[in-house]
């Protein structure tokens, strides 16, 4: 979605388009329009390898992106991602080089495994919404999200650019969102504060920082947050009003919990998940109206207040054991949520009665990870799989009310693919382990093997993920190298 920065530049979107694990508080990891990539545009020669930065430290987290970023040095595509020595970088992804580098100021962290590296492994995160992000109509292509209007109004009623955001504006006044700050239904109280040129990140020392896209400053002290040397996932701002995250597998002796803090009070909070692990890589995803959702590996699922983090409501099945992150979508006038079981078998739910599933299909081999999720251009809803040697593909058919999983195709074979990222209708996942990694295309309808990456990368990957945005794919090796992939700049 885009949002305008300033009354001065009124008529230039700010469009953020990877900004969280996931993609978006809902953990889709699904980039809705694209402007080059395409189905059709993947059949023929173009997409390919950009440029590689070697940035060091292991591991790097996924890219979050911005576009069109409005600054001194005028307009840019920026990308932010950090390393485990307390090293946060911002990079001009146009044309790949280092923007500005920033290495907090920490104690170093406790020796551990390479799952625990006390590093930020949170990835660094920029301010959501829990809103559903707006599906493209059915039957568009790719490209732009609105039909092009004239910039030319009538004679003395001024540009209609003005006017549209001047009516966006007071429609969001009048729901109780005003742009870019915090409504009436905010988790946490307090006045509207309009802040979007932060970029969030969790240092080893489990403190939160407020940075600067512009020059990595950071005008205010860091918080603590989380237990210092923790393993630190799915970092995600709402609002810029409250930051949550997941602590995973016991680092830093912090046991598996998820965190709140409010911005504003600098107040901590947190649910631990007794009696299992937190499944899946992308923590918990969060509803419309910020409730939070948390699969675990003992089965339950459960739902925790936005303020407080208590329990609402939850579903437990001891055999289920959860092995993949929620992932949250909207289906006519419901809130459905899916998770994923190790044998591959998929549990729907009605966020209005989380207590029981609605569907539980038959499954096939494993999921782990997070699974994605989209709307294809004819309407239909499709959830994507991470398996162990393939990515498994079902489509949601309604039947006047009855709601069923189609399996819709397999994957070619990739080796412990990574969580699927969907953009405009293509598929990419990267395979993971000892061997140098390879980035794949798949058609999201179909699943055939659109594009490549061949021997271009070098190195291996071991967990991270893929991120994307202004029709560029980003994915991190073990060596702490960045590769990017996409259509060349046009001269």
């Amino acid at each position: 979605m885009c949002k305008t920065i300033s009354a001065l530049l009124l008529a230039m979107p700010l469009c953020a388009q990877w900004n969280t694990a996931g993609a978006d508080a809902q953990r889709s990891s699904w980039v809705r329009t694209d402007p080059k990539i395409s189905r059709t545009r993947l059949q023929s020669p173009g997409f390919d390898f950009l440029w590689k930065l070697r940035l060091g430290g292991y591991p790097l987290t996924p890219v979050a992106v911005i576009d069109r970023y409005i600054g001194y040095r005028g307009f840019r595509a920026m990308g932010f991602l950090a390393g485990n020595g307390d090293d946060l970088f911002a990079l001009d992804t146009d044309l790949g080089h280092i923007e500005w580098h920033k290495q907090f100021d920490t104690a170093p962290a406790k020796a551990g495994p390479p799952l625990c590296p006390g590093g930020m492994l949170a990835g660094l995160a920029r301010s959501v919404t829990t809103a559903f992000p707006t599906a493209p109509p059915a039957g568009r292509g790719a490209g732009r999200t609105n039909f092009a209007k004239s910039g030319v109004g009538e004679p003395d009623e001024g540009a209609p650019i003005i006017a549209e955001l001047q009516a966006r504006a007071a429609a969001a006044l009048a729901a109780g969102t005003p742009p870019g700050g915090r409504g009436r239904g905010a988790a946490f109280g307090g006045p509207p504060r309009v802040r979007r040129d932060y970029v969030y990140s969790v240092s080893r020392d489990g403190k939160f920082h407020s940075v600067w896209i512009s020059n990595g400053n950071e005008p205010d002290p860091a918080v603590a947050f989380v237990p210092a040397g923790s393993n630190v996932q799915a970092l995600t701002v709402v609002n810029n009003n409250i930051a949550y995250a997941a602590t995973r597998q016991g680092c830093g002796g912090a046991p598996d919990t998820i965190w709140a803090l409010d911005l504003q009070t600098k107040e901590v909070l947190s649910w631990k998940a007794d009696g299992g692990d937190i499944a899946g890589s992308e923590g918990p995803a969060l509803g419309p109206d910020g409730t939070l959702y948390v699969a675990t590996t003992q089965g339950r699922i459960v739902a925790l207040d936005a303020k407080t983090l208590e329990v609402k409501s939850a579903y437990s099945a001891p055999g289920a054991a959860f092995s993949t992150s929620p992932v949250m979508f909207q289906h006519k006038d419901k809130t459905l949520l899916a998770a994923a079981a190790k044998d591959g078998r998929i549990r729907l739910f009605d966020t209005a009665a989380i207590d029981s599933p609605i569907l539980e299909n038959a499954g096939s081999g494993t999921a782990s990870g997070a699974l994605a999720s989209w709307v294809d251009p004819a309407g239909a809803r499709w959830l994507l799989v991470s398996g162990t040697g393939a990515i498994g593909a079902w489509k949601l058919i309604d039947n006047d009310g009855a709601i069923s999983l189609e399996r819709g195709w397999t994957s070619r074979d990739v080796a412990s693919p990574l969580t699927p990222l969907v953009v405009n209708g293509v598929v990419f996942t990267a395979s993971t382990g000892d061997g140098p990694a390879v980035l794949y295309a798949l058609d999201g309808l179909t699943g055939k093997e659109l594009w490549n990456s061949g021997k271009t990368i070098a190195g291996a990957v071991h967990g991270g993920g893929l991120s994307g945005g202004s029709s560029q794919l980003y994915l991190e090796t073990s060596d702490g190298t960045l590769y990017a992939f996409g259509f060349p700049i046009e001269h």
